[in-house]
């Protein structure tokens, strides 16, 4: 392989833009959160056509696919044809759904709940938001 052919894995995500530094790709690789095969990455790892890397992002799950290899970053709509994103539907929604999650206002000046108003709630939610005993 010729240098140009060589692609280094954290240069590669920020290049299709999963990531908005290239210091976040590196930090993302070191931490163990991009996976060929099950196996973690390190940064310098080289990007071969037809490869499917696991990259986690926060709460966000991506499976993507190399189409093409990408030195540089492009705009958003030529970086989206050089991966294939192969991350399940239901991963995608669920995703999505948790910044649909209902927000609870109370009235200002209402006071503080009572017992049985945060039991009340707590039965609206479904226990979404319960908190380990300690």
């Amino acid at each position: 392989m010729t240098e140009k052919e060589k692609l280094r894995i954290d240069k590669y995500l920020w290049a299709i833009r999963l990531f908005k530094t290239r210091s976040l790709a590196t930090d993302a690789c070191k931490a163990g959160r991009v996976k060929l095969d099950g196996q973690n990455l390190k940064p310098s790892a080289i990007v071969k056509v037809g490869e499917v890397y696991q990259v986690s992002k926060g709460i966000e799950k991506k499976i993507i696919e190399v189409v093409e290899l990408l030195y540089n970053r492009v705009e958003a709509k030529i970086a989206v044809t050089k991966y294939k994103d192969l991350t399940p539907e239901e991963e995608t929604y669920a995703f999505k759904s948790v910044f649909h999650a209902p927000s609870l206002k109370r009235d200002r000046g209402t006071g503080r709940p009572t017992k049985k108003d945060r039991r009340e709630t707590d039965d609206l939610l479904g226990g979404l938001f319960e908190e380990g005993e300690g």
